[in-house]
């Protein structure tokens, strides 16, 4: 067994490669700095430190494992969102780089001052947290149906010193009736169930019902944008992520149920992510 740091990166890497979609030497290196509790330039600066024997069957054991496909974020139990690092687990979604444009969009649509923003199936609570941390006048409300997901986005919270008010139940069932806000956002499910791509890279190790909705991908937003509009207050804003061909259908659901203003956004990819509309102010329903 491996008796130096770069000793163990070389073999470590060598089980990840097992894994056609990995990235074996960045990777042996996220793993083997998170068994050693170190920074990655650690490794770098010191290949010739040895390790000791269970540290170095650990690493070993989480390379074997990511080598199945397991994500990495699940074997390091952690995962890089906006400004943030959240713990991630097998109950939660892993946060996408292409969500941080919910955030990005959430904080242009409203001003700094105080406001009430609620995001609909938060999973880990990452577009939750990460708006409470740009934005600490604002009150956040968090649901989600998973009890097992709270958990995580509570902790979470707590390790970040972040307040949000988290409710457990499905969408904007959650929420009080009286209630209403100035922005709703959620990242709900959107993937069709036959999608060949449900077998690709992390999608098998995630919890389904935070990734398939129904044959076409928009069941979930078919059932939730109504209900939210419900609670947006005049002028507020509902955001919502979907698929790259969903664009179309997701605009001509918004403006069906009422919404103005609708437009869609695209991520750093070209593609079309996130689409929003705005509840006309005096509208009566």
């Amino acid at each position: 067994m491996s008796a130096t740091i770069g000793a163990l990166l070389a073999e470590v890497a060598a089980l990840v490669a097992g894994n056609p979609t990995a990235e074996p030497r960045a990777e042996a290196e996220i793993l083997i700095a998170h068994v050693l509790g170190v920074a990655r330039t650690r490794l770098w600066a010191r290949p010739e430190e040895a390790v000791a024997p269970v540290a170095a069957r650990a690493a070993l054991d989480l390379a074997q494992r990511r080598a199945t496909g397991e994500p990495i974020a699940y074997l390091v139990g952690r995962r890089a969102f906006w400004t943030l690092e959240l713990e991630v687990g097998p109950a939660v979604l892993i946060p996408r780089p292409e969500t941080e444009l919910i955030v990005e969009q959430a904080l242009a649509r409203l001003p700094a001052g105080p406001a009430r923003v609620a995001d609909l199936g938060t999973g880990s609570g990452a577009v939750a947290l990460a708006l409470a941390a740009e934005r600490p006048r604002w009150h956040v409300v968090a649901t989600d149906s998973s009890a097992d997901a709270l958990g995580v986005a509570r902790r979470n919270a707590e390790r970040l010193g972040l307040g949000v008010d988290f409710r457990h139940g499905d969408w904007a069932q959650a929420l009080r009736p009286d209630e209403s806000f100035d922005l709703i956002a959620s990242n709900p499910p959107y993937v069709a169930a036959g999608d060949p791509h449900l077998v690709d890279g992390d999608l098998p190790w995630e919890p389904r019902t935070a990734l398939v909705a129904g044959a076409d991908g928009l069941d979930a937003i078919r059932g939730l944008a109504p209900a939210a509009f419900q609670h947006l207050a005049d002028g507020g804003w509902l955001l919502l992520e979907h698929g790259a061909t969903q664009g179309d259908a997701v605009r001509g659901l918004l403006a069906r149920i009422g919404l103005g203003a609708v437009r869609t956004m695209r991520d750093l990819s070209g593609l079309e992510r996130l689409t929003m509309g705005r509840r006309q102010t005096g509208r009566l329903d």
